[in-house]
């Protein structure tokens, strides 16, 4: 399955456990005002969103901020920059998990 369906059925299910479980909707709520344009804009936040994802090796993470950053203007440029800098703090682990970010960026950015 590629990464923009995976994506849609992981927004399916978080919509799905929010409506049994409203508490984890609070935390959906904190993150969103977290990621907003504020000092810094929605392009770099989701850009350091992804290089954690990256180095903790959360791979639904990884297409959640791979797709935000792209829609935020994220250039294939800005994203190999973000999993260098998240393969220097996650090591080996990270780099496997950048692979697999670099490729979900391409789809993300048609490429």
């Amino acid at each position: 399955m590629a990464a923009k369906e995976k994506l849609e059925e992981i927004r399916k299910q978080l919509q799905e456990i929010i409506g049994k479980a409203p508490e984890i909707g609070k935390f959906a709520e904190y993150v969103h005002a977290a990621e907003s344009q504020k000092a810094l804009d929605t392009k770099t936040k989701e850009l350091i969103s992804l290089g954690i994802a990256i180095a903790v090796r959360c791979e639904p993470c990884i297409m959640w901020h791979t797709e935000a950053a792209v829609k935020a203007g994220a250039t294939e440029e800005e994203i190999l920059d973000t999993i260098k800098v998240a393969v220097c703090m996650g090591g080996g682990p990270a780099l496997m998990y950048g692979l697999k970010a670099y490729e979900i960026a391409l789809e993300f950015l048609g490429k």
